[in-house]
């Protein structure tokens, strides 16, 4: 296994990342250093040598960094083939590819191959190279090492920027989308609908997505729709995030403006009104009771 681990200055210097509590930033170098060759790691013997809480390891999680394969929390790391690049006549495969394939089924496993050098003896020059085995091999997959007097100012304008699969780039991009989807069913469907989608046309991209779940969860919003309601991620990503979505506001049921509302009495300044009936006087009350009493 190879003893040399390196980093993608895209994963380590994105937003994404430098916006993460140092202790998680951390966590996830020491994560890096001790994965096989595989990219997978027992992240509790990591999380005890380096002082990191599970909380920690949630947030690599959550931003799609890792993804946790079991209840011992043995971790593979997402961008393992962007920040390392091993020759297959190099590559120890890891004690847990089994598993690392039960829970990722559509991941791409680099397959070891014999060394090149067995069986050949070792030469002056391989000993200047520090052990490679002298057979003229070579690679296409990773960065080239050439001077800087083999390259002209054209040459390095023309140079592309290739190592990240397109594999890699899909399920970096599903996990950002993952995190914001508010009803998070059917994962691995999910996923896999993500990946269609994106291969069927160059106007499919992460932005398009990205603007088509932003509107939908605004509509979710407008029209106060419950959870239980909301389409499950596996459907949502399988073609309905076309729908025509109506972002009319709910008008409530009853128009509060129109109804009358009788506001209650205010008995310290209530003053009863006067009858407009004429009252008589106690002296011509009195003057009616003495004459009826003379009468009887």
């Amino acid at each position: 296994m190879a003893q040399r681990r390196m980093f993608s200055q895209r994963i380590v210097e994105s937003a994404r990342f430098l916006k993460m509590p140092p202790s998680t930033q951390a966590l996830y170098f020491h994560l890096g250093i001790h994965a096989d060759d595989d990219g997978v790691v027992e992240g509790y013997n990591v999380m005890r040598q380096t002082g990191s809480t599970e909380d920690d390891l949630k947030i690599l999680a959550a931003k799609g960094l890792i993804t946790v394969l079991n209840a011992d929390l043995v971790t593979y790391i997402n961008d393992w083939k962007e920040n390392n690049r091993i020759r297959s006549d190099r590559k120890v495969d890891s004690i847990y590819r089994d598993l690392l394939v039960k829970m990722l089924p559509d991941i791409e496993i680099q397959q070891a191959k014999a060394r090149a050098d067995t069986g050949k003896k070792t030469g002056v020059k391989a000993i200047e190279n520090n052990g490679r085995p002298v057979d003229n091999q070579w690679t296409s997959n990773g960065p080239h090492r050439l001077g800087k007097d083999r390259l002209g100012k054209d040459s390095i304008n023309n140079i592309v920027d290739s190592s990240e699969s397109p594999t890699q780039i899909y399920d970096s991009e599903f996990e950002q989308l993952w995190a914001l989807y508010p009803k998070k069913q059917g994962k691995k469907a999910a996923l896999r609908h993500y990946k269609a989608w994106r291969k069927q046309s160059k106007d499919n991209t992460f932005e398009v997505m990205k603007e088509k779940l932003e509107k939908y969860i605004r509509f979710l919003k407008l029209k106060q729709t419950p959870l239980e309601y909301t389409l499950n991620g596996s459907t949502w990503f399988n073609g309905r995030f076309d729908d025509d979505l109506d972002m009319t506001p709910i008008k409530p049921r009853f128009n509060q403006q129109n109804k009358y509302v009788r506001k209650a009495t205010d008995w310290s300044t209530y003053r009863p009104k006067q009858s407009s009936t004429p009252q008589i006087t106690v002296e011509e009350r009195n003057k009616i009771f003495k004459e009826f009493g003379e009468k009887q």
